[in-house]
C-alpha cells in the first residue's frame, strides 16, 4: 500500500468562471458530489472523516468533487450563483472529465440544484441521492436578517459547526480546523449573499418532473435541517427511496458513516460487498507508544503530578494523531494505540509525538507496523497490531522502531531510517528487520 496520495485540483470553464475540481478512485460509475452551504476541495480533506468518506466512494466509483463558483478555489464572482448558473458549473465539470452521465450526490443546499439539474438534464444523470436537503426552507425565513447577521458577524471562527457537526465541537483542534474552512471557503459578503440566496430557494414544483431513481437520507437529529424537511423532500419526488438515521451530523463525513455508505454503494451498484465484511479488515499502519519508566516517574512524582504529566501526554497524542489524520484507537494506560492510512503520516506522528512527549518530561518508546487489522468495533486486532506492539517492546528510549515493512512504503517521503538489525519477535514467526525512524 502507497501512502495515500490527495488528488490533485483542476480546473474547469463554466462560461468565463473556472471551477475548481478534484477525482478520486477509477471505477466504472461516477459520482459527483454537490456541495453544501460552503467548501474548499483541498482544505475539507484536513476535516475528520471527509477523506476517508470520499476513498470509502472511490473503491466502486470516480468520485468528482468541485468549489462552486465564488467559493473554495474556484472564481470569485459578485453577488451568490444562481441555481441555473450552478447547473451550468456541474455540466461543465462532467464534460471535463469526460463523463456522459453520473450518479448525483447532492448535499444540504446543494440538494435543491441537483434535483433540478437532474429533471433538466435526465439523459445525463443516472441516479440521484439527496443527503440533509429540502425543498424549500420555511425554517431559515424565521428571523432570517437577524439570523444571517449572527452568522456573517462570527465568520471564520467555526461559529456554523454547531449546527454542521456539533459532535466534534468538544474538540479545539476540530473547531479551529472548521473556522479555517469557513475563512478559505467564502468572504463573509458572500456568506451573507449565498445565505439569502438559500433562504428564498423553492423547487417544490419541479421535483414531479424528477424521473430517474432517487435516495433521499437524512439523519433524524441534523441540527441544520430538520428532518421534518427530508420527509417532504422524498415525499415530492415520484418513487423515491427515503431512508433516515436515528442520530447523526449535519455534516456527512461526521460520526459513524459506514450507514449512509452502505445505503448509497447498495443503491448505486446493487450490493454492499464493501460495507460488510471486506470492511471489517483493512490495511492500516498501526502505532504503539509506551512511556519509559512510569511505574518508577510516578513513585517519584506522587500520584496528583503523575497524573497531570498524564493527562498532558493523552492530550499531547490526541492532537497530533488528529493532525496526521490518524486514529487514537484507545489509551493503554500509559501510552496509546493508533492507526493510520498512510505510514509516512504515521512515522512523523510518532517522532513529533516523542519530541513533543520530552518537552514535558516524559520518554516515550515507538512502535510500528503496517499490515491487514481487524476492525472490532472501537477495538482492533490481527497480525499487524501484535506485529506493532512486539516492535515497540525492542525500541529504546525515545526511540521510533518501525518494521521493513514501513520502510519500503515509505521510500522517497524524505524519511531517514538506521538498521536496528534482525530480531525474532515474541509469538511471531521469522525473523524481522527492524529500523530507527528520524527526519
Amino acid at each position: 500500500m502507497n501512502d495515500f496520495v490527495l488528488p490533485e485540483t483542476r480546473y474547469a470553464l463554466s462560461g468565463d468562471v473556472n471551477i475548481a475540481y478534484q477525482t478520486m478512485g477509477t471505477g466504472s460509475v461516477d459520482i459527483i458530489m454537490v456541495p453544501g452551504f460552503v467548501s474548499h476541495v483541498e482544505f475539507t480533506h484536513e476535516v475528520p472523516g471527509y477523506t476517508a468518506f470520499l476513498r470509502r466512494l472511490s473503491t466502486f466509483a470516480r468520485v468528482i468533487t468541485f468549489d462552486k463558483r465564488g467559493q473554495g478555489l474556484s472564481d470569485r464572482i459578485t453577488g451568490a450563483p444562481s441555481l441555473e448558473q450552478r447547473m451550468d458549473d456541474v455540466r461543465a465539470v462532467m464534460d471535463e472529465v469526460g463523463s456522459q452521465r453520473a450518479v448525483v450526490v447532492g448535499f444540504s443546499e446543494g440538494s435543491a440544484m441537483s434535483a433540478l439539474f437532474t429533471a433538466t438534464y435526465p439523459e445525463r444523470v443516472a441516479q440521484l441521492v439527496l443527503f440533509g436537503g429540502y425543498a424549500s426552507a420555511p425554517f431559515l425565513l424565521d428571523g432570517v436578517e437577524e439570523r444571517i447577521a449572527r452568522v456573517v458577524k462570527a465568520w471564520g471562527t467555526g461559529e456554523t459547526m454547531k449546527t454542521v457537526s456539533p459532535s466534534q465541537m468538544a474538540s479545539p483542534d476540530a473547531v479551529s480546523q472548521f473556522a479555517k474552512l469557513e475563512r478559505l471557503s467564502a468572504s463573509p459578503g458572500a456568506v451573507r449573499a449565498i445565505s439569502m440566496l438559500n433562504a428564498q430557494i423553492d423547487i417544490r414544483p419541479i421535483l414531479p418532473a424528477v424521473q430517474v431513481p432517487t435516495l433521499v437520507l437524512h439523519r433524524r437529529t441534523d441540527a441544520r435541517v430538520p428532518i421534518e424537511a427530508g420527509r417532504d423532500l422524498a415525499a415530492r419526488i415520484p418513487n423515491a427511496r427515503f431512508i433516515e438515521y436515528p442520530d447523526g451530523d449535519h455534516a456527512f463525513w461526521s460520526g459513524n458513516a459506514e450507514p449512509l455508505l452502505g445505503d448509497i454503494e447498495e443503491f448505486v451498484t446493487g450490493h454492499r460487498e464493501n460495507s460488510s465484511a471486506e470492511l471489517d479488515r483493512i490495511l492500516a499502519t498501526v502505532l504503539f507508544t509506551d512511556i519509559v519508566g512510569s511505574t518508577r516517574n510516578a513513585a517519584a512524582m506522587g500520584d496528583q503530578a503523575w497524573r497531570r504529566s498524564l493527562d498532558s501526554h493523552d492530550q499531547l497524542a490526541k492532537q497530533l494523531i488528529e493532525k496526521h489524520r490518524g486514529i487514537l484507537v484507545k489509551n493503554t494506560g500509559d501510552g496509546i494505540l493508533a492507526t493510520f492510512d498512510g505510514p509516512g503520516r504515521a512515522v512523523r506522528c510518532a517522532l513529533a509525538f516523542s519530541a513533543a512527549a520530552r518537552q514535558i518530561g516524559l520518554a516515550l518508546r515507538a512502535g510500528l507496523h503496517t499490515g491487514e487489522i481487524e476492525l472490532r468495533g472501537r477495538d482492533i486486532g490481527g497480525i499487524a497490531v501484535h506485529a506493532a506492539a512486539r516492535v515497540m517492546a525492542q525500541s529504546q528510549t525515545s526511540e521510533v522502531l518501525v518494521s521493513r515493512v514501513v520502510t519500503d512504503l515509505v521510500a522517497g517521503a524524505g524519511l531517514k531510517f538506521a538498521d536496528r538489525g534482525s530480531h525474532e519477535l515474541k509469538g511471531l514467526p521469522g525473523r524481522w528487520d527492524l529500523f530507527a525512524a528520524s527526519v
